[in-house]
């Protein structure tokens, strides 16, 4: 049942992500952040179908999320990539506005909340997202200007391409837009921190192993019961948190878990590849 419900919900998202595309962002010439904005680039050039670059374009990312991630991580944004590429390739390219600025605006609404939504669900639309978790395991980056820097690049490549500086700037209007509209939704890459008090540590703690963040055991007592449990503490990001969540409730149905947002940390974050 949930499965279903989340497969209904990504491909809400992937219609939602290829209409603001082709309905408000491209037919006015603008680019969406990340590697969507990569494609469109090459597509404006070259005159290829923009929704097979961007499928294209996605496949050497979601391999790599694969290999470094593993297929429970990546599996539902294999899954987002495809139905977007489906979605763009059935969904018109016209102008639903005439206005630049309205295109820029509602084309970043439009594409923020389809996003927004494959976040919630522990996915992502692919690209920019994938590789970014792919480099927080690996040290603790600051994500927010890894894909400061990849868009504002994109951005200048647009500008100097076209020598259309507006909409350039346009474009830039539409990603600020979409990624006010994903931190409604989803508030990626804030760290939090998960207690989970469980009967089944070992079989816990093997299983949130390729989460490679590092976990404390505690051992705790019920006040009243007078048990004696194990209280597994580990700090991850929310990006992560849906797996986490999918990974305690298939292991130990009946543990107790308490999720705190983590305000800072120090020390070794990230838990080395063995």
């Amino acid at each position: 049942m949930r499965q279903a419900l989340t497969t209904i919900i990504m491909l809400i998202s992937a219609v939602l992500i290829a209409f603001g595309f082709n309905q408000l962002i491209i037919p006015h010439g603008m680019i969406s952040g990340g590697i969507s904005g990569v494609t469109m680039i090459i597509g404006y050039a070259t005159g290829f179908h923009i929704s097979w670059l961007y499928l294209l374009l996605n496949i050497p990312v979601l391999v790599w999320g694969w290999r470094s991630l593993g297929i429970h991580f990546v599996g539902w944004s294999i899954m987002s990539v495809v139905a977007t590429t489906v979605a763009m390739a059935l969904i018109p390219v016209s102008a639903l506005v005439s206005d630049l600025a309205l295109g820029a605006i509602f084309g970043g609404v439009v594409v923020g909340a389809g996003s927004g939504l494959a976040l919630r669900q522990g996915a992502s639309t692919g690209g920019v997202d994938i590789i970014a978790s792919i480099l927080t395991r690996k040290r603790d980056l600051s994500v927010g200007m890894l894909i400061f820097v990849l868009n504002g690049s994109i951005i200048a490549l647009l500008g100097f391409m076209t020598g259309d500086w507006d909409i350039a700037l346009y474009s830039l209007l539409s990603i600020f837009t979409a990624s006010k509209v994903i931190d409604l939704l989803h508030i990626r890459h804030v760290k939090i921190t998960a207690f989970i008090v469980t009967t089944r540590s070992q079989a816990l703690r093997t299983a949130l192993l390729p989460l490679q963040r590092g976990i404390t055991v505690i051992r705790t007592r019920g006040a009243y019961s007078e048990v004696e449990n194990d209280m597994l503490m580990t700090v991850t990001t929310r990006y992560e948190l849906a797996e986490l969540r999918r990974i305690v409730s298939r292991t130990d149905p009946t543990a107790f878990v308490n999720i705190v947002e983590t305000v800072g940390i120090m020390g070794d974050f990230r838990r080395p590849s063995l």
